[in-house]
């Protein structure tokens, strides 16, 4: 896309302001103004690349452009999506401003009506997964146009308020935020005209949340529990569903605490050794990740080789990053050996705006009993993380098979997210302070590709086919 057609999508009035609280707080333009330096400043000071994917000329271009178009006083929602649009301009998924989900959330408490039809991106292209109770359109269709806009321009228009690193990233990304979205782009329309592949033309109803969840309990497809543990055996096919990378329990004092997880991993392969299971597949799909303490105790019973999750861990050293370390360790006074303790140490040795490497440690396999048989890790564009380096370090390692549909998240990426806090806004921002390179050194701006590709339905029937063909390779 041309600079001028982004710098369109960056600056394109949104509806939201008619639907945010009344008494939400409101920012003169001078404030305004200077709080976008002050984002403009500190995102280049602490980023570990911002121009990684956008040239500088490009950055500063649309700098100039947005803060003379801040001439009038805006609310604080106002000002948090302009800020996130340039943000995200820099195509980099870690370094973004959260969406404003107080002020959308009051607007759909008040019974305020959305866009209520769960979709799809493939291939560039938009599809139906459910009527979400709209019964002129079925499961599957193709929205060509909405409002009279082709799908397309409307992938770019919401895609500009996504941090993501490519169009596959950022359509994904639109699955989960598609009608919020489409409220900041055009508030609270009471309909949405939709035309359909076969050229018909349909009236959508916007609904409240309480229509949209009655519909959902109507809902035919096939519906991924992220935060569940399961193990299974499946005829001669042991089946781990791991779950999230870390403390999931909701009354966990410590969300880093592994000694619950370590327990089920153990007490999965244990019962998978009993059962003489020949082959196991591991289901990563649309898992949201965590922490490589709790993933390197499973990837261990598997391993055949010592290993780690990158090959290099870089860091630049900002003023920022050391910032929220600090908090982190004050946080935890005792904790001498965690992760913020020893990047405490290492900036120690470093001076601001130096790039080092961080030593990241050695896993082994596991002392003892392990499993020896096939593994295969099933993977889709919704796997996150540090779910996505597991499936790639396994993959590299030669650990595992990787089956399923190419992550979205990136294997090699700009991570190691930290936040700072604009002075007079008080937004937080999130930035990148790493560059994380993947074990083969691949540092292109992709995903995991799968060794056995499996296709994933636009609409997932709850028979889930893509995990019975998984079992099926598994057992061959």
């Amino acid at each position: 896309m041309r600079l001028v057609a982004c710098i369109a999508a960056v600056l394109s009035l949104t509806a939201a302001a008619a639907a945010v609280p009344p008494l939400e707080r409101r920012f003169e333009p001078q404030v305004v103004k200077a709080d976008f330096a002050e984002l403009h400043a500190r995102l280049a000071a602490s980023h570990f690349d911002l121009y990684a994917r956008r040239p500088k000329r490009d950055y500063d271009a649309l700098f100039q452009t947005m803060i003379a178009s801040f001439d009038r006083p805006m609310t604080s929602t106002e000002v948090r999506v302009a800020f996130q649009k340039f943000v995200a301009f820099g195509r980099v998924a870690h370094s973004n401003i959260a969406f404003p989900s107080d002020a959308y959330g009051t607007f759909r408490d008040g019974g305020g009506r959305a866009f209520p039809v769960p979709i799809r991106v493939k291939a560039g292209r938009l599809f139906v997964v459910d009527s979400g109770g709209a019964g002129s359109v079925a499961p599957g269709e193709e929205i060509v146009a909405l409002d009279g806009q082709p799908a397309s321009i409307w992938l770019q228009r919401l895609g500009a308020h996504v941090s993501a690193d490519n169009d596959y990233m950022r359509d994904t990304l639109l699955e989960n935020r598609f009608s919020q979205l489409l409220w900041l782009e055009l508030g609270a329309p009471e309909q949405f005209k939709l035309n359909l592949r076969d050229r018909r033309e349909v009236l959508v109803p916007a609904r409240t949340r309480a229509e949209m969840r009655a519909a959902a309990g109507q809902a035919q497809g096939l519906e991924l529990d992220w935060d569940a543990r399961t193990f299974r055996i499946v005829d001669s096919v042991g089946y781990l569903r791991p779950g999230p990378f870390y403390n999931n329990d909701p009354n966990a004092p410590d969300i880093w605490d592994v000694t619950r997880f370590r327990s089920f991993i153990d007490t999965s392969f244990e019962a998978l050794l009993k059962a003489q299971a020949r082959a196991l597949v591991i289901d990563l799909r649309d898992n949201p990740g965590g922490d490589n303490s709790f993933s390197d105790l499973m990837v261990a019973w598997y391993a055949t080789t010592p290993f780690r999750f990158c090959r290099d861990f870089r860091i630049k050293m900002s003023e920022a990053a050391v910032a929220s370390n600090e908090k982190r360790v004050a946080a935890a006074p005792g904790d001498t050996q965690g992760i913020s303790a020893k990047f405490a140490a290492a900036y120690a040795k470093h001076r601001i705006g130096e790039v080092f490497s961080f030593d990241m440690p050695v896993a082994s396999p596991r002392a003892g009993a392990r499993f020896t048989g096939k593994v295969y890790l099933l993977i889709n564009r919704h796997s996150y993380s540090n779910a996505v380096q597991v499936a790639a370090l396994s993959q590299d390692y030669r650990f595992a098979t990787i089956v399923g549909e190419e992550t979205s998240d990136l294997a090699t990426t700009y991570g190691a997210m930290e936040q700072f806090t604009l002075s007079r806004t008080g937004i937080e921002v999130g930035f990148p302070k790493a560059h994380i390179v993947r074990v083969n050194g691949d540092v292109s701006a992709r995903g995991v590709v799968p060794d056995i590709a499996i296709e994933t339905p636009v609409v997932e029937p709850r028979s889930d086919v893509v995990l019975r063909e998984a079992l099926a390779i598994a057992a061959r």
